[in-house]
């Protein structure tokens, strides 16, 4: 996003109670994406390039499409604005918001809309070709005829910014197609049956950027300054219907990979494969974007939305971002293009955990994992604090002080924590002969250095940031993903990993330590140890993470009961004191924290987050399941509980938006807010779902007889 648009949505938007000014906000809508390229495809039908932490690339900043009718209807409506005068008697008119919707387990984005010639169907892929990703849009008229009769072709205005520039920017207008670029970055834009260009155009100007008013949509005219029209990223042109329908595809190459006469054959290949409804959407089948999911798999549309929406956010290198950079200059978030040890490892062990109950064949995408994982450890056997996704390089950030010459405050331990679980169980899966196990085995021996590194005496992790990455301190966040790592560790046994029996004493000591964080006048864990001692007893959904720590923990050791029912009392409190529901209802679900005040605008109250939700559910869904283990009653009243946040962020539940996308944060009223689709729900979902499925706690009767989800 160019500093100009972001300034002119800030005019737009300063005031508005729920909007931040200056984002690009991706609440609606869909997202095609393959091979690094990540595409947002508006209801109204603009696209905007998110992939550049994927790829490299930073491709289409803005995009307009409207539909030409050169001889339009006599029953035209002028008058609401959506109809413009075109040249002669001819019309432009702008897409109403469309329905949009998902073709089957593909990543193929169908738009459909009523025009003054008819319905129109619009489909969105993202594919592969030899010169790189490509985006294809494809609009198909329901009656050609009655388009043919009005003189109907698309009108498409692009705003290309190659490596993120909207100056010293240059094109080249080939036959068919537009190439425009600055240095390495080269996009290309091309129909079908040819591009009528109309020209290029001038940014905003400067007076337009800092006047009182937004500036208007379009790039403004040229006048005397003719030789612009080769210098910026603005591209409009007109784009040909044939047989009812008109194609029209972009595509970002880097010159040193693919040069231009590539990059234009792969492009008139990529039409000629396209020639229909039915060949684009084989073609989109077979992309990245694309999911398998085996029909017995429980809540299978969940699953598919779940798995689609962790391939769009995956760089070929595996690693993800934690959601699409909707606010790229940092004003109101530290941006979200990157990868977080955190969550990605995280999200790696629920697919972990979700393959081996439900049987979903993605042992690619582990080995994947933990091969980037693998790749970007640093020497002390720690991981930093995020990394571009697309090469494992360090990506700004500001919890690095194991790369400085700084103490452990300014570094999420939990992050090498649940990098290092997650490598121990899939060393756990791995035959003694998979080449693969060597290498698991020697980076847990330095992550289990750097682990005891950031432990105290006392067994817990010294002061370092939180999970939130707001606060300082000893938190039980970290205990509790140090106690599931070592636990992890040690469950490998001897034969696997020479440092068990170390890894099952370190995670006794943090096991018996956790009790100094236990607030008896509040029945809960404290969320942190304060720097005088002093315990911090706000409820905090990140300490749901001791639901499953402790159940790891109970295959190495035991879990005796004054700890099950302090485990019991904690997950009472905490859901039933994060738990919102506004007053008109428009959601429910639970808050971050306590106090928290972040992106409140005018609400005055902490906004439901669906990361905590998810994770509500499936802390519920393991204590559940680590009472039963032991016979204890209670079991079945915390599968309830699981069930009931479960759907709230399921797909016909309050917190999932159209497209089945889990949006980070909502305000009270129902508006989704910050990233969407955010990755880390989506895999909770998918983990908690097969876990309960697994245990016959998925879909319980009124009776409490418990059935199978596919029953």
């Amino acid at each position: 996003m160019r500093l100009r648009d972001a300034l002119d949505d800030y005019k737009r938007h300063r005031d508005h109670p729920t909007r931040f000014p200056g984002e690009r906000r991706t609440t609606a809508g869909l997202f095609s994406g393959t091979a690094g390229r990540l595409v947002h495809v508006s209801p109204h039908g603009s696209v905007r390039d998110y992939g550049y932490p994927l790829s490299g690339r930073s491709g289409i900043a803005d995009s307009r499409v409207a539909l030409r009718l050169d001889d339009p209807p006599a029953d035209l409506d002028w008058g609401d604005g959506s109809v413009r005068h075109a040249d002669g008697d001819g019309a432009i008119v702008r897409f109403d918001a469309g329905d949009q919707t998902y073709r089957g387990a593909t990543a193929l984005v169908e738009t459909t809309y009523e025009t003054p010639v008819g319905g129109v169907t619009r489909l969105d892929a993202t594919v592969d070709t030899d010169g790189g990703a490509a985006h294809l849009t494809r609009v198909a008229f329901d009656d050609p005829g009655r388009a043919a009769d009005a003189g109907a072709s698309l009108l498409v205005g692009c705003t290309f910014a190659p490596e993120g520039r909207d100056a010293r920017v240059g094109q080249l207008r080939h036959d068919g197609a537009v190439e425009v670029f600055h240095d390495r970055e080269r996009d290309f834009i091309a129909g079908a049956e040819g591009l009528d260009v109309h020209g290029g155009g001038l940014p905003a100007s400067p007076a337009a950027v800092l006047g009182e008013e937004p500036h208007a949509d379009d790039a403004e005219t040229l006048g005397d300054r003719r030789e612009e029209d080769h210098l910026g990223g603005d591209v409009v042109a007109g784009v040909p219907v044939v047989d009812g329908a008109a194609t029209v595809a972009t595509l970002l190459t880097d010159r040193e990979e693919t040069d231009r006469a590539a990059a234009l054959s792969a492009l008139d290949d990529l039409f000629a494969a396209v020639d229909s409804e039915a060949s684009l959407a084989a073609l989109a089948a077979d992309s990245d974007g694309a999911v398998s999911v085996p029909d017995g798999v429980a809540r299978r549309d969940a699953a598919v939305d779940d798995l689609r929406v962790l391939s769009l956010l995956s760089a070929p290198t595996g690693l993800r971002i934690a959601g699409p950079d909707f606010d790229p200059h940092y004003v109101h978030s530290g941006g979200y293009g990157y990868t977080w040890f955190r969550d990605d490892a995280e999200i790696s062990g629920f697919l972990l955990d979700a393959d081996g109950r439900s049987d979903l064949g993605l042992e690619g995408w582990h080995r994947r994992s933990a091969r980037a994982y693998l790749d970007t450890q640093l020497p002390d056997g720690t991981w930093p604090h995020r990394v571009w996704p697309r090469d494992g390089a360090l990506a700004p950030g500001w919890a690095n002080a194991r790369l400085e010459a700084s103490d452990d405050v300014e570094y999420q331990a939990d992050q090498t924590a649940s990098v290092a679980a997650f490598l121990a169980r899939v060393l756990d899966g791995l035959d003694d002969d998979d080449p693969l196990a060597d290498e698991l085995a020697a980076a847990l021996e330095d992550a289990l250095d750097g682990m005891v590194d950031s432990l105290a005496d006392d067994g817990r992790p010294v002061a370092c940031q939180n999970a939130w990455e707001d606060a300082s301190g000893r938190f039980a966040h970290t205990a509790a993903r140090f106690l599931d790592a070592l636990s992890a560790i040690a469950a490998l046994g001897p034969e696997r990993f020479e440092r068990a029996v170390e890894a099952t004493d370190r995670a006794a000591l943090l096991y018996d330590a956790i009790d100094d964080l236990w607030v008896p006048e509040r029945g809960v864990y404290a969320v942190n140890e304060l720097a005088d001692g002093s315990l911090d007893g706000r409820l905090d959904s990140a300490t749901f993470a001791l639901a499953d720590a402790h159940r790891t923990y109970a295959t190495i050791g035991e879990i005796g009961e004054t700890r099950r029912n302090r485990l019991v009392e904690h997950l009472d409190a905490t859901i039933d004191g994060l738990y919102h529901d506004p007053a008109d209802g428009a959601v429910e679900g639970l808050i971050r924290y306590e106090g928290d005040a972040w992106r409140q605008r005018d609400q005055g109250h902490e906004k439901i987050w669906t990361v905590s939700t998810a994770w509500g559910a499936n802390a519920a869904a393991e204590l559940s399941a680590l009472l039963a283990d032991e016979g204890d009653a209670r079991a079945d009243e915390f599968g309830a509980r699981a069930r009931d946040l479960l759907a709230l962020v399921g797909p016909d539940g309050p917190l999932t938006v159209p497209g089945g996308y889990q949006p980070e944060q909502f305000f009270d009223d129902g508006t989704p807010d910050s990233a969407t689709p955010l990755g880390w729900p989506h895999a909770i979902r998918l983990a908690t779902t097969a876990l309960l499925d697994e245990r016959g706690a998925l879909d319980v009767e009124a009776d409490g007889e418990r059935v199978h989800a596919d029953d």
